[in-house]
């Protein structure tokens, strides 16, 4: 078992170009043969948020919570979470991916929207949270810059599975913004990267302990991928079914998925007593406008063009996918997961 310091002093160095690709290499292999303990596994995500900067949020006042998925085909959760939960004073920073595979990403979807710039400094970003107290950005170059050069090697490896090293790689990230709290979502089935639920599972419990070590309150939903979430596939026709859902009119099953994260959050953040009540308003500011309302907000503020996001929503082509779709059950959360 390495110590903290040996932990640190790898990847310290690593970053710096003292410890050569194939040395990590080896340790990275090793990693996936032998495993790491929850506390190497804590060290190591530390460590990786350390090889870069750590954005100081704390001048802009408020809870600030995020929410991070592994993401799967249809999977649009943030883009109607991160307003809905910022219409209640929440602050969300998101700094967020590209695709994955065969899926877009959350900003390949927000680029869908003509003008839409998640390409922000910092100065931006965080005006951005004091102004709206959201935004949907890409990490800038100096965040965790160990997790880059890292995963380029892992995909190369075939150590990309290795629990630690997904740990490590999904923290460091999520804990370089600084917030004050997270919500996981962490999906099993046959289009998930973890397919196996005892897979997912161990996964989220391993990303639950990092965050905890780094004096996070996390939270981790274990969630089906068996099939597409919601009825909508790409990237442009994923943002209108958003926009149907921010105004309480979209599928049941994202619904679902939006408002339970969105309770967790909203009782991370205080502003509710229990999951529940945050589910049952989250379900009210669907349909009051008040979420939608901070989408468009968003939008303008990152340079989107707001009458692609208008009143008279996008008509989706539902002839087409209720027969593309037929045959698809609906799926709800999975499970739940939860450390106080």
């Amino acid at each position: 078992e390495l110590s903290a310091a040996e932990v640190h002093s790898f990847v310290e160095r690593f970053t710096a170009g003292e410890v050569a690709d194939y040395q990590m290499t080896a340790w990275l292999m090793a990693v996936c043969l032998n495993g790491m303990t929850a506390r190497e596994t804590a060290e190591l995500t530390v460590a990786m948020v350390q090889s870069g900067s750590v954005a100081d949020l704390s001048d802009i006042p408020g809870h600030k919570s995020d929410k991070h998925s592994t993401g799967g085909v249809g999977d649009k959760i943030s883009l109607v979470l991160a307003p809905l939960v910022a219409s209640f004073g929440v602050v969300v920073p998101m700094m967020s991916g590209r695709g994955l595979g065969h899926t877009g990403g959350t900003l390949d979807k927000l680029e869908a929207i003509t003008g839409f710039n998640v390409e922000l400094g910092m100065a931006e970003f965080k005006q951005l949270l004091r102004t709206s107290g959201v935004a949907m950005v890409a990490p800038s170059a100096d965040f965790a810059p160990a997790d880059r050069r890292m995963y380029a090697l892992r995909d190369v490896t075939a150590t990309v599975r290795a629990i630690p090293l997904q740990t490590a790689s999904i923290m460091c990230k999520k804990l370089a913004e600084n917030p004050d709290s997270l919500v996981l979502d962490v999906k099993f089935g046959s289009g998930a990267f973890n397919q196996e639920v005892d897979e997912a599972v161990a996964l989220a419990q391993s990303m639950l302990a990092a965050g905890e070590r780094a004096g996070k309150q996390t939270t981790a939903f274990v969630t089906s991928m068996d099939e597409p979430i919601g009825r909508a596939v790409g990237n442009w026709l994923e943002v209108a079914e958003c926009i149907d859902t921010l105004h309480g009119e979209g599928p049941a099953d994202l619904e679902e998925l939006v408002v339970v994260q969105s309770g967790q959050m909203l009782l991370q953040a205080g502003v509710v007593k229990s999951r529940a009540e945050g589910v049952e308003r989250c379900r009210a500011a669907l349909r009051d406008g008040s979420a939608l309302a901070k989408f468009r907000q968003m939008v303008e503020g990152q340079g989107g063009d707001l009458r692609m996001v208008s009143v008279a929503r996008p008509v989706l082509p539902t002839s087409f996918l209720a027969a593309a779709f037929s045959h698809r059950r609906r799926c709800g959360p999975g499970g739940y997961l939860h450390r106080p």
